[in-house]
């Protein structure tokens, strides 16, 4: 059941009445504001689910008109939130009958970008909230930040981008420079390589973007090892963590998804996977 019509470029969250989802709807109202976007707050009622194994006798439309008000004070409270942070902000809700991962892909088409937490309630949904982002990000045509855990009280060192020197991962460092720039950040680029021709071409690839956002303060990286465990080890003390997500089945893109996959599993602040160009 969707409860309004979602208009293209918004910005959808996915809610679930975690502390974790909180903390997505937290991020996702100051990235609307920030793009000049209306916001979504969506949740996904899955009939399949463990929450349909009542009792032999239980009245399941009693059970089902329950769970939709439930729902429906979920988003309420989500919109009652959106209203105390951002005022002027234009909120719609979509609260459809299906897995969250459905529901987020569904919405996604027509989405700027979706935003979840990384934990749902109790040790369960944990794991299935856990899994909801890195399904959403393996296959959703927009980016999608994951909300990770961070530690409070840290200094922070800004954007950090892991992207190779091709042309497919503009989208990755042109999402990265944008949130820099909106945020007056630094950006650290990080690029798995080396020799000098890994250098030339990391600084070829950023020169562009250098041009089109001056005000960006940007240093780049030339890391040894697995990129991922270089980016969830930096992501400790940086603001915002972007990388490309890889949509096609091939080895090359089995073997970078999986470093996709570490981070959004494993970094310690937010993670925008963005899709990489000529992926769909």
């Amino acid at each position: 059941m969707e409860t309004t019509v979602i208009p293209p470029g918004t910005v959808v969250v996915g809610l679930d009445g975690s502390p974790s989802s909180e903390q997505a709807l937290d991020w996702a109202i100051d990235y609307a504001g920030r793009e000049r976007r209306q916001l979504t707050l969506a949740h996904g009622l899955d009939p399949a689910g463990s929450v349909w194994m009542d009792p032999e006798g239980a009245d399941h439309r009693a059970v089902l008109g329950a769970l939709q008000s439930d729902a429906l004070a979920l988003l309420e409270r989500g919109r009652e939130r959106v209203a105390a942070v951002s005022p002027y902000q234009t909120v719609h809700h979509a609260l459809w009958m299906s897995d969250a991962r459905v529901t987020l892909l569904d919405l996604a088409e027509r989405a700027a970008a979706v935003v979840v937490g990384s934990r749902g309630r109790g040790p369960v949904s944990s794991l299935l909230l856990g899994s909801v982002g890195v399904a959403v990000s393996r296959h959703a045509p927009c980016p999608v930040v994951v909300v990770r855990p961070s530690h409070p009280g840290l200094v922070r060192n800004g954007v950090l981008v892991g992207a190779d020197a091709s042309d497919r991962s503009r989208p990755v460092l042109e999402f990265a420079y944008r949130q820099a720039s909106l945020r007056d950040l630094p950006l650290t680029v990080v690029h798995s390589g080396g020799g000098d021709l890994a250098g030339v071409e990391l600084a070829e690839a950023v020169a562009g973007f250098a041009e089109k956002f001056p005000e960006v303060r940007t240093s780049t990286r030339l890391v040894h090892g697995s990129p991922g465990d270089v980016i969830a080890q930096e992501s400790r003390r940086m603001d915002l963590v972007v990388v490309g997500a890889h949509h096609r089945t091939t080895a090359s893109t089995i073997l970078h998804g999986s470093v996709t996959d570490a981070v959004v599993e494993h970094a310690e602040c937010p993670v925008a996977v963005v899709p990489l160009a000529g992926t769909r």
